[in-house]
């Protein structure tokens, strides 16, 4: 059985575990590396289980606690070629441990990862789907501000997918962001909003995915229940049963520890 954890979630960080209790990997490590050991500890998660790091972009919120995680347990990084020239000029890496590109898709351990590039205001971003030794897959696809057909064909069967579900568009407007940061996110480089994930959600689970995680929210601009609710009315319009057809939750902004199960 395959287990999926989000450690952090939101604006202020970002790190999800997948793997097992023995062997997984980490996708991005956006917050400290002492908060990270304390989320894992908190979900009964060794640190030395994690086989690699995978980072999705170079953006703080994405890699803030790289350098010493890796460092101190001796832990491969991969990123997009893109992305590991950012993390070396911002000095996110460290000859302490081993930073490699990742073109496709690479095997660790007995899990399979797969890289799709995605369209966001940074060097090379992308979202990874893990498959699990038991075949079982998952998908983190957040930061982007449209859904590609490649990352729609790459969640379609998952298992498990995590979506971004960044901002009400209405709370974006009315707040206290500048009009040059509103307009970032809204772009097309920028974040997916709720009604755009909403969109989405139907279709997936259509394909097979019967447990979706709305991710990456923003900590001014949405709350988890209009995330939720959003989500939940354009699944229901679908004629979709929650708890039948699919199971539908926000990823915390910090961990709660509990894990998926899949």
């Amino acid at each position: 059985m395959a287990k999926f954890v989000t450690l952090f979630s939101g604006s202020s960080g970002n790190s999800y575990y997948i793997g097992s209790s023995g062997q997984g990997v980490l996708i991005d490590a956006g917050r400290s590396c002492k908060q990270i050991e304390s989320a894992m500890l908190s979900n009964n998660l060794d640190m030395r289980s994690v086989r690699a790091i995978f980072i999705t972009h170079e953006h703080t919120d994405h890699c803030q606690g790289l350098r010493v995680l890796a460092s101190r347990y001796g832990i491969n990084v991969y990123a997009s070629e893109g992305t590991m020239k950012a993390l070396e000029e911002g000095g996110r890496l460290d000859s302490r441990f081993t930073a490699d590109i990742i073109t496709s898709k690479l095997s660790v351990g007995d899990m399979l990862i797969e890289r799709f590039d995605t369209p966001h205001d940074s060097a090379e971003s992308c979202a990874f789907r893990v498959t699990a030794p038991d075949g079982k897959r998952s998908m983190v696809a957040t930061d982007m501000g449209v859904m590609l057909p490649s990352i729609r064909n790459a969640i379609a069967g998952c298992d498990l997918a995590v979506v971004e579900s960044n901002h009400d568009v209405n709370m974006l407007m009315s707040g206290p962001y500048p009009y040059p940061l509103k307009r970032r996110i809204l772009s097309e480089y920028g974040h997916l909003s709720n009604i755009a994930c909403a969109e989405e959600l139907p279709d997936f689970v259509k394909s097979g995915v019967k447990r979706l995680v709305l991710g990456h929210l923003s900590g001014e601009n949405n709350t988890p229940d209009v995330a939720y609710m959003t989500a939940l009315c354009s699944l229901k319009e679908a004629g979709m049963v929650l708890d039948e057809d699919f199971t539908l939750e926000v990823a915390p902004r910090q961990t709660n520890g509990k894990a998926v199960i899949f």
